[in-house]
């Protein structure tokens, strides 16, 4: 007859005083450590939905459109859950470093809603003067404008921008006619790189 080894004894003992090592989900919640990466979500306050986060996902679960609605054109973030890896590269390369954060939510396993798993969010663009063209979302022209300070009056769109926030400036309408108003006066509008670009030649 075979004698169980003593270090099998101990551990069979220090088992029934302690208790399984094993926790208790899903009867009881499980707590994550503090890096843990659960699902992504958008934060709408700090997020400048300048996408940044959807060149970088390998996975590809993150998208957006620019969809334009009633005058004006919204982009539309979105990241999907069922295909995110977690990875974290989105939180590392945000432009404000909390526009999407990981969670530690783990527990999102579906059979039958595999739509909704996904959280969205709608940033609206800043139209050109000239063309109406979509050029950069509103709140990243905001957040590049307070991250210049002073140094944004070099830039003669940012700085039309910032006063028209700040109730200063008065907003014109968007012309939908190309090429009007391209002289030395039409420089001091909201433009995208290529109206610009003409202004500035033919002033």
């Amino acid at each position: 007859m075979r004698y169980p080894k003593l270090r099998e004894l101990k551990e069979a003992i220090k088992a029934l005083i302690k208790g399984p090592y094993t926790s208790r989900y899903p009867y009881q919640p499980l707590k994550t450590y503090e890096r843990f990466r659960g699902r992504p979500y958008f934060h709408e306050d700090d997020c400048t939905g300048c996408a940044a986060c959807v060149q970088v996902c390998p996975a590809g679960a993150l998208e957006f459109k620019d969809e334009p609605r009633n005058g004006f054109v919204k982009r539309v973030l979105t990241v999907h859950w069922d295909i995110c890896i977690f990875c974290g590269q989105c939180q590392a390369n945000c432009l404000t470093q909390k526009g999407i954060i990981l969670s530690n939510e783990f527990d999102f396993a579906t059979t039958e809603k595999r739509k909704d798993l996904k959280n969205t969010i709608e940033k609206e663009l800043v139209l050109c003067e000239c063309c109406g063209e979509a050029i950069v979302p509103s709140d990243q022209y905001k957040w590049v404008a307070n991250k210049l300070g002073p140094l944004c009056f070099s830039n003669a769109s940012l700085l039309l921008f910032y006063l028209r926030k700040l109730g200063v400036a008065i907003k014109e309408a968007v012309s939908a006619e190309k090429g009007q108003s391209l002289l030395r006066a039409g420089r001091m509008k909201i433009l995208c790189p290529r109206c610009r670009r003409e202004a500035v030649l033919k002033s």
